[in-house]
This record gives structure tokens, C-alpha cells and sequence, in this order.
């Protein structure tokens, strides 16, 4: 059975339908919820989305309808038995949030909606392929599979998810398949000036000064096939920067010569948040990423390792140089 086949009998069988990402989600779990719930009440479903945490200031613009409740509120409203939970831009319920986890516990069927890798087993009964470049390249596949339009709301919740997952078009998993669906949406009504400006804001001097110093910082192996940046929670307090304002830092690394694997670490606690970027296509950092204890793709991962950024920071690189040995 195809993906599109499996997810248009999930929903034909369910009415009231709930659509949920992993915590602290990023552009593309909250972009393609949106506009799954959308489509889904467009072809007369009782859809919501609930996400373990209320959507940030930042996303609200890409959710007119109000589509989106956070656990807290949506315990407000009378309990009902929901037919089918939708879990997108994640293979795992465990990550939904503990308590999204258990409310869906109670839901008549699950269904995941993904691009990211997961086991074979997995895969072959949810709706899940790791060759699309974003989740909402196959959220709006799925849109389309529904018989739903793309009305100009739905439109730019995809167009959103899938600019910010592929850094505006530069992975490798962009293919010819996502720019028709990019098409298709800038035909309803997307305008990729304002698009683009509406999801990364415009910035205060503060910004550019962090980001100044935070690629002033930056350091190479010997051969220089490995970048790397650094960065704590201090520094961001200190130039009044969000953190989700950070994430596209490590992209600047990618134009360097000879790079293989660029890194981005951040203290956050008792922890270190390291993201990975691939600039060869010879080079997996998912496959390092998850030797690391962490996960991703081939061209992007990231893991979190509990420490001091001061030894977390040389081992990991002292590991990722042994990983590009080829002998």
C-alpha cells in the first residue's frame, strides 16, 4: 500500500482527528500540523492540533484559524474519544511530550507523517519517506491525496516548513518534486519575499553582533574538514537573542574550502546541544549524529550530550575526526 493510500483510509475511517509534533518544534512540525488540520477540516473532519506546549509569538501568524491549543487548554474543553492522532515531523511517540503521549494513548488509531529515518518496520505502516525534503513536502502530497485545496493559508504553512528545513533550498534532499510543490504553492497565493521575511523577522543590531562573534570564534581541524562553533545560554542573555533565532549559524560554515562536517555547540544547562551539517555528500552526519546518541539525516543531525562544554567540545570533535578516517 502506497503512503498516500494509507493515510486516505486512516482518515476515512476517523472524524474527529488531533495532529501533534515533538516538543519544541521547529517550522516544519509546526507548519505542516497547521496545514493538515486545515485541508482536514476543508473536507469536513473535526480537526485540531495539540502540542505538549502552546505555539511561540513567533508562529502565530501561521495559524489564522487558531488551529493550535496547548495541552493546558486543551484539558479546558469537554473530553471526547478521539478516532485518529496524527503525529507529524516525528517517528516516536516519546516525543511528543509526556503528556500529548498519554492523551494519545486514548486515541482509536495513530498514524506518523514524516521524512526522518526510522526502522523498516516502521515505516511500513505509517505514512513516512526519508527521500522528501521536509515534512511538509509530503504534507502537502498528502493535502492533495485528500482532495483538499490549497487555499493561501495552508499554502504558506507548507511553503514555511519546507524553506526552513531545507535552509531556503539548499539540502540535497531538494529535488525536482519539491519545486513543483512549491509551484503549486506560490500559484495559491505565496510570495516568497514576504515568506521568507515573516518566518526569520527582521533583526535588531544585537543579533548581528552574536552572530559576529559567534562565527568570530570559529575553529577547524588540521585539514580543516572539520568546522566548528560555539556557543552558551550567557551569551544569549547578554545580546537579548531567542534561541530560535541561532539555528541557521551553523549553515555559514558550509562555504568554508575543504569543509566535510560543520558543528554548532551550545550549553544549555548540564547539557550540550551539538547539531551537525554534512557539506559533502560523501560524509553522513546522521550516521554520526546517532553514534553520538543522537539522530537525523545524512545531511543534517544534531545529539545532546550531558557535560561541560569544555570536554564535550574537543572529545566530540576528536571522535568525528577517527569517524572521517578512511583507513
Amino acid at each position: 500500500m502506497s503512503i498516500t493510500s494509507r493515510f486516505t483510509e486512516a482518515i476515512s475511517k476517523a472524524n474527529r482527528i488531533v495532529i501533534s509534533t515533538h516538543v519544541h518544534p521547529d517550522a516544519d512540525g509546526i507548519g505542516s500540523e497547521i496545514a493538515l488540520c486545515m485541508a482536514l477540516r476543508q473536507i469536513g473532519k473535526q480537526a485540531h492540533c495539540v502540542n505538549e506546549e502552546p505555539l511561540l509569538e513567533r508562529y502565530r501568524y501561521l495559524d489564522p484559524q487558531s488551529v493550535v491549543f496547548g495541552l493546558s487548554d486543551w484539558k479546558k474543553r469537554p473530553a471526547e474519544i478521539i478516532d485518529l492522532l496524527i503525529v507529524v515531523d516525528t517517528n516516536s511517540l516519546s516525543r511528543v511530550g509526556s503528556g500529548v503521549e498519554k492523551f494519545g494513548a486514548s486515541a482509536r488509531n495513530v498514524i506518523f507523517v514524516d521524512h526522518h529515518p526510522c526502522p523498516r518496520e516502521v515505516a511500513a505502516i505509517h505514512c513516512i519517506d526519508t527521500n522528501v525534503s521536509a515534512t511538509g513536502e509530503l504534507a502537502g502530497t498528502l493535502i492533495e491525496a485528500m482532495g483538499a485545496k490549497f487555499t493561501p493559508q495552508i499554502a504558506l504553512a507548507l511553503y514555511t516548513s519546507i524553506l526552513i528545513d531545507t535552509s531556503s533550498f539548499r539540502y540535497p534532499t531538494v529535488s525536482a518534486n519539491t519545486h513543483r510543490l512549491i509551484a503549486k504553492l506560490m500559484d495559491s497565493g505565496v510570495e516568497p519575499p514576504q515568506a521568507y521575511n515573516l518566518i526569520n523577522g527582521t533583526k535588531k543590531p544585537s543579533f548581528v553582533r552574536l552572530l559576529g562573534q559567534v562565527l568570530g570564534s570559529v575553529e577547524t581541524s588540521k585539514d580543516e574538514s572539520i568546522a566548528w562553533i560555539a556557543m552558551t545560554d550567557d551569551q544569549l542573555d547578554e545580546y537579548g537573542v531567542d534561541i530560535e533565532d541561532t539555528h541557521g549559524f551553523i549553515n555559514h560554515l558550509l562555504i568554508l574550502d575543504n569543509i566535510k562536517v560543520a558543528c554548532m555547540f551550545r550549553q544549555i544547562g548540564t547539557h550540550v546541544k551539538i547539531s551537525f551539517r554534512s557539506a559533502d555528500a560523501t560524509v553522513d552526519v546522521g550516521v554520526i549524529a546517532q553514534a553520538l546518541g543522537g539522530g537525523g539525516h545524512d545531511h543534517s543531525a544534531a545529539t545532546i550530550q550531558e557535560g561541560r562544554l569544555i570536554e564535550i567540545l574537543p572529545a566530540t570533535i576528536a571522535k568525528i575526526s577517527l569517524m572521517l578516517k578512511k583507513d
